[in-house]
């Protein structure tokens, strides 16, 4: 009965947790590896504007080191409505654990400060709700810095 009522405690957490709206940050990184790749997408908040840094994860010297391939600043409220649509704030304590009889695959972890609060994540091809959208979403905006220098 008691490990009942704990589940259902949890349960109704997470729920809450879930449609708890986003209305700030401070930080947010958020790496993504795989065999032979290895990103990291910073976002930092700048007053009324974010800053979305992709960073190369290169190998050298004994440490990887971060190299900047694209940055770009956008209105926070972009960023602010990527992060509701994809509920990021309920990622917070996933552990996606590695599939059994998959041998390869993506990694992700995210480290953030969002409505004041440290979160994160992190999974082995095991993603939380809205993993693509938010990746493809950071993307989008990404590309839009392309967009503009070659146009």
């Amino acid at each position: 009965m008691i490990v009942h009522m704990n589940n259902l405690i949890n349960r109704l957490k997470q729920s809450l947790k879930q449609n708890e709206p986003i209305e700030s940050f401070e930080i947010i990184t958020f790496r993504v590896s795989g065999m032979r790749f290895s990103y990291e997408d910073e976002i930092l908040n700048k007053e009324d504007k974010a800053e979305l840094t992709r960073y190369a994860i290169v190998y050298g010297q004994g440490e990887d080191r971060r190299k900047p391939e694209a940055r770009i600043i956008c209105e926070k409220e972009r960023i602010i409505d990527l992060l509701n649509q994809c509920k990021l704030i309920s990622w917070d304590g996933f552990i996606g654990k590695h599939p059994k009889n998959v041998s390869d695959g993506i990694m992700f972890d995210l480290k953030a400060i969002i409505n004041n609060k440290k979160i994160s994540a992190s999974g082995s091809e095991n993603f939380p709700d809205h993993y693509r959208e938010f990746t493809n979403g950071l993307n989008e905006i990404l590309k839009e810095k392309e967009d503009r220098k070659n146009g």
